[in-house]
């Protein structure tokens, strides 16, 4: 029961999240006006933004002009509902699995924005720093610490070696290149990320997230001879996989090599 209950929540959310995505590039309002067609501009009613039903329902169109409907909005509300169920699963309702998840939907958001747009919005990445150094000196233990101050250092040195392990990489890179190779974007949201997770999440994700982008960016440079892409979605990704992977992986590492 609790897990379908989860499930319904997530998707409700993913619903908003769709709206984010969307609208937050445009610099347009996320509440106002009510959810509409992009093309026709007629309202959507109730029955028609049920989460991935409607969707399957109205086989992928508009009801009212046909256009077709992005496949945007039935995955992320699908993948919110899963990540509600997974944060469940994995950490109850607590304090730091409620805010794991809020963290992660923030990472959502900017990975389709940062895949459709090629920009990573500051109006998620700095509110999501002042969240992070803000929680960590709340809930120390967030940062595996138990004392106020302690929490709130781990997190302000995580948010600076985050922003700035890519800043220094970035101008380092474009004095090689002589073209800009990151965005500032990018550095944003690795200093959210080392808010949150500290400089242990940040080592972890610099290293998975490099393997990845450079796996992927060499793929599709043979196949399509694209030279450029969106670094905030591996960045997001590795961030995840440290949230549930990463402590196991550094005991395992730990130990194999008789620390």
């Amino acid at each position: 029961m609790y897990y379908s209950l989860a499930a319904f929540l997530g998707a409700i959310v993913g619903s908003f999240l769709n709206v984010c995505i969307f609208r937050i590039p445009n610099g347009e309002s996320i509440v106002f006006p009510a959810s509409h067609c992009p093309r026709c501009k007629r309202l959507i009613a109730p029955i028609d933004n049920i989460p991935v039903i409607s969707f399957l329902f109205l086989k992928g169109h508009c009801r009212h002009c046909k256009t077709k409907i992005s496949w945007q909005y039935p995955v992320v509300e699908l993948l919110t509902a899963g990540f509600f169920i997974l944060f469940y699963h994995h950490f109850g309702v607590t304090i730091k699995g409620v805010w794991y998840l809020v963290f992660s939907l923030a990472l959502l958001v900017e990975t389709f924005i940062d895949l459709r747009h090629q920009i990573i919005p500051d109006t998620i990445t700095l509110p999501g720093i002042v969240m992070g150094l803000a929680l960590s000196a709340l809930f120390p233990a967030l940062q595996g610490e138990t004392l106020p101050l302690m929490g709130l250092f781990g997190s302000f040195v995580g948010a600076l070696a985050g922003g700035g392990f890519l800043f220094a990489t970035g101008v380092l890179a474009e004095w090689i290149l002589k073209k800009e190779a990151l965005g500032g974007g990018d550095i944003k949201l690795l200093a959210m990320i080392g808010a949150t997770l500290g400089w242990q999440g940040v080592v972890w994700t610099i290293f998975v997230s490099s393997l990845m982008g450079s796996a992927v960016g060499l793929y599709l440079r043979m196949r399509t001879g694209q030279e450029r892409i969106p670094f905030g979605p591996y960045l997001a990704a590795a961030a995840l996989f440290y949230i549930f992977f990463g402590n196991h992986f550094i005991l395992w590492y730990v130990q194999s090599m008789g620390v």
